[in-house]
């Protein structure tokens, strides 16, 4: 009889997010063929109940990290990084086959201890010259984490720009490289897309639709400042984020300092955005920097018009018809959006047909990495 492959999936929580949603789908696919446990420094994620019952999930702390003190979120990735060893030791080590490291930072200083049996894989989703900034922290962090990744059998990029931003940071990184795009159940975005959501989309005025994460990467304050500026020349739309995180109080009072309440919505979590995005004349995602941006996959399975700023997210939107590449300044983007209002509802795709999205190259190179040995390059 076969032997099952045990496989490790890490990462920092299973909230709402991005490469949350790709890891939970794609371990639930996976899991049929493989021994899966996932990893989470924090527990108690949203997305934790939308794990198959095969997956067994551990978990460093018990507590969330919106939980922590201030003084507790400072230093709980110090001690990750600090006792590693320890850590892996207790909690890790168990004579997993392959073990992913699937976002940056502490989990992948974690998932890098060496273990002599096990093969070691580290996912890159983010722009890494970008992700941690340029202050002296960020330094410190680039300078730990080139030791980090050497340490690893293989490391995978969600997208051709991500894997050339990291080579021009750590250019004497000798690993294996591969580029595998997210993984994506387009069957659930779409039957989850017909779900009921309280908010009302009117039907008179466009509405422009951003899910991110609230940080300063995502560009939502110029977003802000755009709105306002519109709203205040009587070009009629409404905005709707749907997103948390630590940016969510300061945006909170830049929409009521420019008296957008109205048509500024900041919703917050929801653990189905699709809906949203199916209702949304414009689906936006207009940051300072991005990864690949997933979430631009499941734009375009809903068939939307798409508006981006000009960063490693174009990849996503290469030959897609319905895109408009904006350039990364609060001008231009009030410029497209102005043009986009005064056009009006007209000039929107109308099209029901929504974009198919073929997983079964992915997943064969994602088995590929899983079913071959450590140390075959």
């Amino acid at each position: 009889m076969k032997k099952v492959k045990k496989i490790l999936f890490g990462i920092t929580s299973l909230t709402i997010g991005g490469a949350e949603r790709v890891l939970v789908d794609l371990a639930n696919e996976l899991c049929n063929d493989y021994d899966i446990t996932i990893f989470t420094i924090y527990p108690n994620g949203e997305f934790e109940k939308s794990l198959s019952n095969k997956i067994k999930l551990k978990s460093l702390y018990s507590k969330r990290y919106n939980e922590l003190s201030k003084i507790q979120k400072v230093f709980v990735p110090l001690k990750v990084w600090i006792n590693k060893n320890q850590i892996y030791k207790k909690y890790i080590k168990e004579n997993f086959d392959v073990e992913i490291a699937f976002l940056e930072g502490p989990i992948t200083r974690l998932i890098s201890v060496k273990n002599r049996d096990t093969k070691k894989v580290a996912w890159i989703h983010n722009d890494i010259s970008r992700v941690f900034g340029n202050n002296l922290k960020s330094k410190i962090k680039r300078y730990i984490d080139e030791k980090i990744y050497n340490k690893f059998d293989e490391l995978v990029f969600v997208s051709k720009d991500n894997k050339k931003s990291f080579e021009k940071i750590y250019k004497n990184n000798a690993v294996k490289k591969e580029i595998i795009y997210n993984y994506i159940n387009s069957e659930n975005i779409l039957k989850k897309s017909n779900d009921e959501i309280p908010e009302i989309f009117a039907e008179d005025e466009l509405n422009f639709v951003t899910v991110a994460r609230l940080v300063e990467q995502k560009g939502i304050d110029r977003l802000i400042r755009v709105h306002s500026k519109l709203i205040k020349e009587n070009l009629k739309h409404k905005i709707w984020v749907i997103g948390d995180g630590p940016e969510y109080k300061k945006l909170e009072s830049l929409v009521d300092i420019n008296s957008v309440k109205d048509t500024f919505k900041l919703l917050g979590k929801r653990e189905n955005p699709y809906p949203y995005i199916k209702k949304a004349d414009y689906f936006c995602l207009l940051s300072y920097f991005e990864g690949y941006g997933m979430v631009l996959e499941e734009a375009k399975i809903l068939g939307k018009d798409i508006l981006i700023t000009n960063t490693a997210a174009r990849e996503a939107v290469e030959g897609y018809e319905y895109a408009t590449i904006i350039e990364n300044n609060e001008n231009d983007i009030y410029k497209i959006l102005k043009e986009k209002i005064l056009k009006g509802k007209d000039a929107i795709n109308k099209s029901e047909k929504t974009k198919d999205y073929n997983n079964e190259d992915i997943i064969q190179k994602i088995k590929n990495i899983l079913d071959s040995k450590k140390g075959m390059r």
